[in-house]
């Protein structure tokens, strides 16, 4: 990675301004100061003529991407068992495989190569699962830091509904693992953090969920966890919490629903319009994950009412309910199954435009880890940089036009250049 935070690029820049205005420049450049974005120009002011500056030709520049949710040790059996909904998935692949993490030298495997992939991938920013094991979680977030991206990694927290070989004996025991892993990891690390992640709510007592909340407040962590993926998972909820209005309630009645707890929720498939009212109303961000929604036969997040009432709203992978780590991938996924849902569900809910959807993967879930995700002035920079060469194209293609083509065309060869906060990846 580079040293120097000051520095100027020159090339074809995108970038969000808002969830509807995408802004593109050609040949334009773009400037980073103290590894923080001073802003994009057509014609580089004087100022900053003294600055090392790149030209990246005909390359396109455009702000790292956002994964809101990925859950690293299933990566390992990514492609596996598509066949499956959700609670049988969880049975079959997702407990069996997690369990092994117990032991770090096959955690050590598995999570080199979940870190090398991201490291090669679009992605600059992830809030990322990690399993129930304190050893394995801190190896993760050795191997996290190695590569340069800005992630927050969480220690898993499950006390029940679980099989005996993979869930915690008590919520004191897991509330005293997660405080010794916490006291490990709050200092040392410059690009990792940790964030609080009781998996979901089926899987967690209400004990537990009042010692996490205690927890969170000591040492005033964000939170990740599930809501509202799958309709047998909020039958099951209904259950198991009778006392709680709706699925959120069920998190809201111990604070671990965004207000002065920054918050993700993943999935939000079958929000209520209460359980809508009170995410909004809390800040709470929706982590949409399209890809995994669709495999494990979950259904369609209303994305378009959560864009139209100005809620905060990212992509997410889901490895392994998601195939692959591509938030490019994401992009495409949440316009694709934004058409069915219109077309077979609500045609009141418009499809999800391009716009909308880069916006989602960069500054829309950039924007949970700060001023992220954009070229706006102030914003960290993250970056990538696009060679499109290899797919042509028998015409002269708009900057807005090849920027849609590389999304739905292109993997991450196709990424020859990434930073984050000013730091040069590769």
């Amino acid at each position: 990675m580079t040293g120097n935070k000051n520095f100027v690029l020159k090339g074809n820049i995108c970038y969000s301004e808002d969830r509807n205005l995408l802004r593109t420049v050609e040949q334009g450049y773009l400037v980073c100061l103290e590894g923080k974005s001073e802003g994009v120009w057509k014609e580089l002011p004087e100022q900053f003529f003294n600055l090392p500056l790149t030209d990246w030709g005909d390359k396109m520049i455009i702000p790292g991407l956002t994964d809101l949710h990925i859950h690293a040790p299933q990566f390992a059996f990514r492609g596996l068992n598509m066949n499956l909904e959700l609670l049988d998935w969880l049975n079959t692949n997702t407990f069996p495989e997690e369990a092994k993490y117990k032991e770090l030298d096959y955690a050590k495997k598995a999570y080199q190569i979940f870190a090398d992939t991201m490291k090669k991938s679009g992605t600059t920013r992830a809030c990322i699962f990690a399993t129930i094991h304190r050893p394995a979680t801190e190896l993760l977030m050795d191997l996290m830091e190695e590569t340069g991206l800005k992630t927050m990694v969480g220690k898993v927290n499950m006390d029940r509904n679980s099989p005996d070989y993979y869930c915690e004996n008590s919520a004191e025991e897991s509330v005293r693992d997660t405080e010794e892993w916490l006291e490990h990891v709050t200092k040392g690390y410059a690009n990792v953090s940790p964030i609080l992640t009781p998996r979901f709510i089926p899987s967690c007592t209400d004990e537990l969920m009042d010692r996490l909340s205690r927890l969170q407040k000591k040492y005033q962590l964000p939170v990740q966890s599930h809501l509202s993926e799958n309709q047998s998972e909020i039958g099951w909820v209904k259950e198991l919490c009778p006392a709680s209005r709706f699925y959120a309630d069920a998190y809201d009645q111990f604070g671990l629903f965004g207000g002065k707890v920054k918050t993700v929720m993943a999935h939000c498939v079958y929000s209520s319009e209460e359980e809508i009212a009170l995410m909004k109303k809390r800040g709470v961000f929706i982590a949409h994950c399209p890809q995994s929604n669709t495999n494990l036969s979950s259904g369609v997040a209303p994305v378009r009412t959560y864009l139209d009432q100005k809620m905060n709203l990212g992509l997410g992978t889901d490895v392994a309910g998601g195939s692959g780590e591509s938030i490019f991938r994401a992009m495409v996924d949440a316009i694709s199954v934004s058409k069915l849902r219109w077309r077979l569900l609500d045609e009141s809910l418009k499809p999800v435009t391009l716009e909308e959807a880069f916006y989602m993967g960069t500054l829309g879930g950039g924007a949970f880890f700060g001023k992220v995700g954009s070229f706006l002035k102030g914003y960290e920079f993250d970056a990538l940089i696009l060679d499109d060469s290899s797919l042509p194209h028998p015409q002269p293609l708009s900057l807005k036009e090849r920027l849609e083509r590389f999304i739905y065309l292109s993997d991450d060869r196709h990424i020859i250049g990434k930073f984050t906060e000013g730091s040069r990846i590769f």
